[in-house]
């Protein structure tokens, strides 16, 4: 489990965000190539392992991605040439171009001989249709249903990997709608591909096309359904452009276009995913859009829609001091095996983190909401209190504020005397807690520790 404890004896893996960049990291072998790895490092109280190692950057399970690699192992000729075969193999079936051509002849075809193979999970052409005849084929692919790939195409369920729970379509009419009010003209969709589909869908039915989007996604089916420069794939953990430099001047072009103004990223990364290669790419992302800026404007910050569930907050905001919580709830797509809204008390523990003034930002239901002056934004009606400036709502119920603690915390939670901090009823005061491996204290991980020169 990435570090967590800071009990002795505790241990965990870290990234390690300052590696080397004259060496490269060794590529994933993994069933998709999923780009360059990330280095890793061991660590316990205190104490950080003499080797470091590369592993998978997207797969947190090594029943997905088992690729392991000690930093300083040296390796034969022989090995890295059968690693590379490997690679090639799990290319993508068809290129970035193949794609585009392919799209381009379908479009032409009759209604009667666009067909979809659901097994294989691709658009066919009629000289494809001998090899596909065995399997589930769906017929008379409409122009509706080309615009709406993530209807088409099946979830991708592994939620530390690729975590498709698609926003449901009310959450991104929400989105669009606000993103449109704010005076946005440009949505970089980092993850997001039913947003992307919606918003691009809106605009072919308005005359004037006010907002245009990007997708950068890891999943290469939608290379299917979109022209160059509608669709990148990418990799949002090692900020790593499959089809290279092409890709990347897509992306760059799109982001700096007027000079940067009028654009915003929306990201819903998997909810298993690292927040700190998550981090690094978003800044790599921000220092792009930054480049296309006139002097003038650079101070100001890329705009940023991050949604993520709710406990990652604090790591969030360790990266990104000035993005906020906001008390607005996401809907997804329903899928067998995973909890939605409502249930009793509970709801999904997902939130918004954003980087934009969280006063302009109008709720989905001013009915449901009201405006807290302290805190600068709507909040949900049965969790508006003035008493501290942080939302307090995250996970469906309303939290309790806490006088000692200057905060809200979970209504199960009371005061310890012992601890000096709100904790569960019956926990122990010598027990482990969360917080950072070198020197135990809550408010930061080792990486950011000022202390782990001295360790």
């Amino acid at each position: 489990a990435e570090g967590s404890a800071s009990s002795p004896g505790s241990s965990g893996v870290e990234v390690v965000l300052s590696s080397d960049p004259a060496t490269p990291a060794p590529r994933c072998p993994h069933v998709l190539e999923l780009g360059p790895t990330l280095l890793f490092v061991k660590v316990s109280q205190g104490k950080e392992d003499t080797r470091r190692f590369y592993a998978c950057s997207a797969c947190r399970d090594r029943k997905d991605c088992n690729f392991f690699q000690w930093e300083d192992e040296k390796l034969s000729g022989a090995r890295l040439a059968a690693r590379e075969a490997h690679n090639r193999r799990c290319q993508p079936p068809l290129s970035r171009m193949q794609c585009v051509q392919r799209y381009l002849k379908f479009i032409e075809l009759p209604l009667s001989q666009r067909k979809f193979c659901q097994r294989c999970q691709q658009l066919l052409l009629p000289d494809d249709w001998e090899k596909h005849r065995e399997h589930q084929v769906m017929g008379d692919i409409s122009v509706t249903q080309l615009k709406r790939p993530s209807q088409l195409l099946s979830p991708l369920e592994n939620k530390k990997t690729n975590a498709q729970y698609l926003f449901a379509d009310r959450s991104c009419q929400f989105l669009i709608d606000l993103l449109s009010t704010l005076g946005f003209r440009r949505v970089l969709c980092v993850g997001t591909p039913r947003l992307h589909e919606l918003i691009r869908l809106k605009a072919s039915g308005d005359k004037k096309p006010n907002i245009k989007s990007l997708l950068l996604d890891i999943d290469f089916r939608y290379s299917q359904f979109y022209m160059e420069d509608s669709f990148c794939h990418y990799n949002m953990f090692n900020h790593h452009f499959f089809d290279g430099e092409v890709a990347l001047e897509v992306c760059r072009t799109f982001l700096q276009e007027d000079k940067g103004e009028g654009v915003i990223m929306v990201t819903d990364p998997p909810f298993g995913g690292l927040v700190e290669p998550l981090a690094v790419t978003f800044k790599k992302l921000i220092a792009m859009w930054k480049k296309g800026q006139s002097q003038d404007n650079n101070h100001k910050e890329l705009p940023i829609f991050w949604i993520f569930p709710y406990f990652f907050e604090s790591r969030i905001c360790q990266f990104f001091p000035s993005f906020h919580m906001l008390d607005y709830q996401v809907y997804f797509e329903k899928y067998i095996g995973y909890n939605y809204g409502r249930s009793g008390s509970s709801i999904d523990p997902v939130t918004w983190l954003i980087s934009c003034p969280t006063a302009i930002l109008l709720p989905p239901s001013l009915q449901s909401f009201s405006f807290v002056k302290i805190a600068s934004q709507f909040v949900c009606k049965f969790n508006d209190h003035n008493m501290c400036t942080k939302v307090s709502l995250k996970d469906g119920r309303k939290w309790n504020h806490c006088f000692l603690c200057k905060k809200c915390v979970k209504p199960s939670w009371i005061h310890c005397s012992i601890c000096n901090h709100c904790a569960l009823p019956g926990h122990s005061c010598e027990g482990p807690r969360d917080g950072c491996f070198i020197c135990g204290e809550l408010d930061h991980k080792r990486s950011t520790c000022p202390n782990i020169s001295a360790a």
